[in-house]
């Protein structure tokens, strides 16, 4: 269910990416044995360099090998909660709960109560959106008590949020409350007792399918990008299928849209061939589409608009603290399914974006801007800062392992070096109105992405999600969630940085990167799974001490660095959930689960503060067999009540730290 409504049933079909651009690292031995050593010695460091070019790093794993460690590192000194498959949020000992805002809350000014059994769509355009995913918070005082709280609306499961659904004949009424409730929702909060509660405010907002955005960027106006409602290529109704994001340095929030070919009908009727090709490596194909949102709007028929797919893949970034901003698709940063994008500033003020296209077999990118940052949150800065993002150069990842390729047998099992690791390149694509791909102009580069990243042999990575810079050791983590088609017939084989057959685990990526640079060194700091598995790694810490995680998808840090990782379809038998984990010293690796959710559901969005977590839990009960008729789940209101997406804030019974007992 979670599968039809998230993302078209992606991984019930084959993977778009059919490209046969080879693992760098069978490249490497193919030189090798072709040339001999000495000349091969010499593309190596030519094409890929050494680890001892990133600013003195020597080798790729950034710390020492850990040794289990008697204490706790602050911020993770709480005792793990075991795995579980309870209906309820479930936290650590110590801790309390509760609800932030739910599906269906009044938002802005004018929204009413929420009233499942008679929604409407004017309702819905007021009242927080369905399926929360990422969320940030952002300071509006120098304590904390008042915060803007930003979260996306994914998608919607119109078979949950409808008694009596017909997906084959959905209402007029149905889809526009699905448009509505997509987007974001913007909400001032307060401290509450250890909670956030909402507040009435100028801030608070809406963000819909029916909220004009504009397009900027060096593809803005492009002819791909003209539609009937928009001539001019510029100006997209909405935003959708958003996942994860991010807080810029100057205060406005990056959000990314994922899975939106899912909402187009009629691919089989598009009969020329460069558009079909362009359209199958997006996952785009069938006829009607689950939703039938082309009954009612044409821009959702390829067949009647062909170029309004290509407005949505995007970077969206918006600014909070200014209601009445317009938000902006950043052409720059490529247009593929992002999970998000995440900032960092290098030494010459410079914007670095980190990017992860979330599908089987499919890329890491990062951006670097020609611009520079102006410091400070004001008013001033934001909109200097936002217009970083339009001006750069765009890269794609490809990746080197240090092993010989005989010692990556697809089972885990760490090779004789004692490390998943190696070095990469960052091959660029395009700059400004320049073209770096043979036969792609730069403005079909930003819009097909993913062909031109294809087309330089970039690596293929097992779903590639969240990525998210270490603000306190700069290093670059990415969450790569699994891919059960690595290895099997027709797919690509393990590599060093994608090691199993049949993945279902996942991993999570540690990347040493020279920022505005091409070269960057990486080890995998988990290989996920059960513990007793003896191809799993954490870091090289004990594994009797670790909980069990499977799946990583979104990442935070706390202020002493320490990583925090949510999870989305636990492949252990438990409720997903969030966790945390040391990144350096000798406790690195140590991972423990902090909270699971209720069963059905996905953790997604955390944000970690001392003194209080934030977690969305999305799509609770979305269970196969399960709907509106049929409820798997009766989270977080209890007794007969319908599940409802929600945001939870998780705090200290005593007040304390998170993570210090």
């Amino acid at each position: 269910m979670t599968c039809k409504y998230r993302c078209g049933s992606a991984c019930a079909h084959e993977a778009p990416n059919t490209s046969d651009n080879a693992y760098f690292g069978d490249i490497i031995e193919s030189v090798l044995s072709r040339r001999g050593a000495l000349k091969a010695g010499g593309v190596l460091a030519l094409t890929v360099g050494g680890a001892a070019a990133l600013a003195g790093t020597a080798a790729a794993t950034p710390a020492p090998q850990a040794r289990p460690g008697r204490g706790a590192v602050p911020g993770t000194d709480f005792a793990p909660v075991a795995p579980n498959t309870e209906d309820a949020v479930v936290t650590a000992e110590g801790y309390e709960q509760g609800i932030v805002i739910r599906w269906g809350d009044p938002v802005v000014p004018g929204a009413p109560e929420f009233d499942f059994n008679n929604q409407t769509a004017a309702a819905q355009e007021k009242q927080f959106g369905y399926n929360n995913d990422f969320a940030e918070l952002i300071a509006l005082d120098r304590g904390g008590n008042e915060n803007l709280l930003v979260v996306n609306h994914e998608y919607t499961t119109e078979t949950h949020m409808f008694a009596g659904y017909d997906e084959e004949n959905p209402t007029e009424e149905q889809v526009r409350i699905a448009w509505a409730a997509h987007g974001l929702s913007v909400v001032l909060v307060k401290r509450d007792g250890g909670g956030l509660k909402p507040q009435p405010s100028k801030y608070n907002r809406r963000i819909t399918l029916n909220t004009p955005f504009e397009l900027r960027g060096p593809a803005a106006g492009s002819d791909y990008l003209k539609t009937s409602a928009d001539p001019t290529g510029t100006k997209v109704l909405g935003t959708q299928n958003n996942c994860a994001g991010s807080l810029t340095p100057w205060g406005t929030i990056l959000s990314g849209e994922e899975n939106f070919n899912q909402y187009f009908a009629n691919a089989d009727s598009v009969t020329d061939p460069a558009t079909k090709t362009r359209l199958g490596r997006y996952g785009f194909s069938g006829a009607a589409s689950v939703r039938k949102w082309e009954n009612f709007d044409k821009r959702w028929d390829l067949a009647q608009e062909p170029n309004e797919a290509n407005r949505f893949g995007w970077i969206v970034e918006i600014d909070p603290q200014d209601p009445q901003s317009t938000p902006v698709k950043h052409t720059a940063l490529g247009r593929f399914k992002h999970e998000g994008a995440a900032i960092q500033i290098a030494d010459d003020g410079r914007v670095v974006a980190y990017s992860g296209d979330d599908e089987r077999f499919d890329y890491i990118y990062k951006f670097v801007s020609n611009g520079k940052v102006k410091k400070g949150t004001s008013a001033f800065a934001r909109r200097h800062n936002m217009t970083l993002l339009d001006d750069g150069t765009l890269y794609v990842a490809k990746f080197a392992g240090n092993s010989p390729a005989g010692e990556i047998d697809g089972t885990g099992k760490l090779p004789a070096d004692g490390a998943f690791d190696g070095t990469g390149e960052w091959i660029p694509l395009a700059s400004g109105k320049e073209s770096f791909v043979p036969g792609f102009t730069a403005e079909e580069v930003y819009i097909f992405t993913r062909l031109a990243a294809d087309q330089v042999g970039a690596t293929k990575m097992d779903r590639p999600e969240d990525i998210q810079p270490n603000p306190v050791n700069g290093r670059i983590y990415c969450a790569l969630t699994n891919n059960t088609n690595r290895g099997s017939a027709g797919n690509a084989a393990p590599d060093e940085a994608n090691p199993r057959v049949g993945n279902k685990h996942g991993h999570v990526l540690e990347v040493t990167d020279d920022t505005t640079g091409t070269k960057f060194a990486w080890d995998l700091l988990l290989v996920c799974g059960d513990p007793n598995d003896p191809n799993t790694f954490f870091g090289g810490f004990d594994k009797s001490k670790v909980s069990p995680i499977s799946c990583p998808d979104n990442v935070a840090f706390d202020r002493h660095g320490n990583l925090w990782i949510s999870t989305d379809g636990n492949a252990l038998e438990s409720n997903d959930g969030l966790f945390a984990v040391p990144v350096d010293g000798p406790e690195r690796g140590w991972v423990k689960q902090f909270l699971t959710v209720p069963h059905g559901g996905e953790t997604c969005g955390p944000v970690i503060r001392d003194n209080v977590v934030t977690v969305c839990v999305q799509h609770p009960g979305e269970l196969d067999g399960a709907s509106a008729d049929n409820p798997a789940s009766h989270w977080p209101d209890g007794g007969n009540s319908q599940p409802r997406p929600s945001v939870v804030a998780i705090w200290r019974k005593d007040g304390g730290e998170i993570g210090r007992r």
